[in-house]
């Protein structure tokens, strides 16, 4: 499973919090990742991508699809809910609660929401719910799945058996790309953020 995080938005660019409420398009960075990675791994043969229902995940994947891959979109991958902190610049005034719930978080204090948002944990049942209908995809060796900066560090909490409070224990950076070994009953990390692509675009 080749598992990417989307490129940017200019909520990304902007500092602002985007959410599963947030169907924010790639910005002209975005773009520009997009296609660098793709020039690194066109030559890869995946027999499907999976997205979330969020436009800057098809986005990010778009020359891939263009090559008329089979595709899917899951709602069950799209981002985490931020409720009431979505759309909400990082500022002292705005970003106490967000940073307070992740601290949180990290202390394990794992069913505490921002108002209107998920926890962790219901963010990862209804991931697994999406795992279990591709992993009853025939014919799929070689997947990827372009999703979300917090959605991929719960994902991998629970692939590899980790207690969400460690989620933060997984850097993402837009575009960055987890390569994850399934063998049909466990889940490995082959690569961890991979950002080589990005290179040329410094």
């Amino acid at each position: 499973m080749y598992i990417l995080r989307h490129g940017e938005t200019d909520y990304n660019k902007n500092g602002m919090v985007q959410g599963s409420g947030i169907d924010a398009p790639l910005n002209e960075t975005g773009r520009k990742q997009a296609a660098a990675f793709f020039e690194k791994y066109q030559h890869i043969s995946f027999d499907k991508i999976y997205t979330s229902n969020l436009q800057r995940t098809s986005e990010s994947v778009k020359q891939f699809i263009d090559k008329k891959i089979p595709n899917e979109s899951f709602a069950d991958l799209r981002e985490i809910s931020w409720g009431e902190q979505e759309g909400k610049p990082f500022t002292p005034e705005t970003s106490t609660t967000y940073q307070n719930v992740v601290k949180e978080w990290s202390k394990g204090n794992l069913d505490l929401r921002i108002a209107g948002g998920e926890t962790p944990q219901e963010v990862a049942t209804r991931q697994k719910r999406a795992f279990d209908c591709i992993k009853t995809r025939e014919n799929e060796d070689c997947i990827l799945i372009c999703i979300h900066g917090r959605a991929m560090r719960i994902l991998f909490c629970w692939m590899l058996n980790y207690s969400l409070e460690h989620m933060d224990n997984f850097a993402h950076h837009n575009t960055g790309l987890y390569i994850v070994n399934y063998t049909g009953s466990m889940y490995s990390i082959e690569g961890f953020n991979l950002t080589d692509h990005l290179k040329s675009l410094e």
